[in-house]
């Protein structure tokens, strides 16, 4: 393994340059993790979803697969990230009235670092679906609170949000 900068940041090498972690001395274990945030819109948007009404289609459901198909790439998507062979990515929607979507990721694998990019990246890019889906009737959505809520697996061994 190499060695970090200060604090424990495992993406600099001694001399503070940019890395990716060299993960082969470690051993495969079962990595879960799961993200969430939330889509806040104009209550006229929100019903819109619930009922199906949007133009372009299913919102939650093409969502839920931008969220699946992000999860896959994130290892292309940001820098550092290692590309991993998922075993399971789930997206989930929760409608909580009167104008919020809470988009939660589940992501799973067997291997050598963990999916929290994974299941953040997926519940980003779910968000950012409903609001490209929607954006023609309400420019105003705002997504926020982007999360890690558990992670399980590795060395650091389990996370939980509390």
């Amino acid at each position: 393994m190499s060695e970090t900068a200060g604090g424990g940041l495992t993406h600099f090498d001694g001399q503070g340059r940019a890395r990716m972690v060299d993960v082969s001395g470690k051993q495969d274990t079962f990595r879960e993790a799961v993200a969430c945030c939330e889509v806040v819109m104009r209550p006229d948007t929100y019903r819109l979803i619930e009922s199906g009404g949007v133009g372009k289609g299913d919102v939650l459901g093409v969502a839920r697969l931008g969220g699946i198909m992000a999860a896959k790439q994130t290892g292309y998507l940001i820098p550092l990230a290692h590309p991993l062979n998922l075993t399971s990515v789930s997206v989930d929607f929760r409608l909580n009235p009167p104008q919020t979507v809470e988009v939660r990721a589940s992501v799973h694998t067997v291997g050598k670092t963990g999916v929290e990019m994974e299941a953040l990246t997926a519940a980003a890019v779910a968000a950012l679906t409903i609001y490209d889906m929607c954006k023609a009737v309400d420019r105003g959505i705002t997504i926020q609170n982007l999360r890690l809520l558990y992670k399980s697996g590795g060395k650091s061994g389990e996370y939980r949000r509390e």
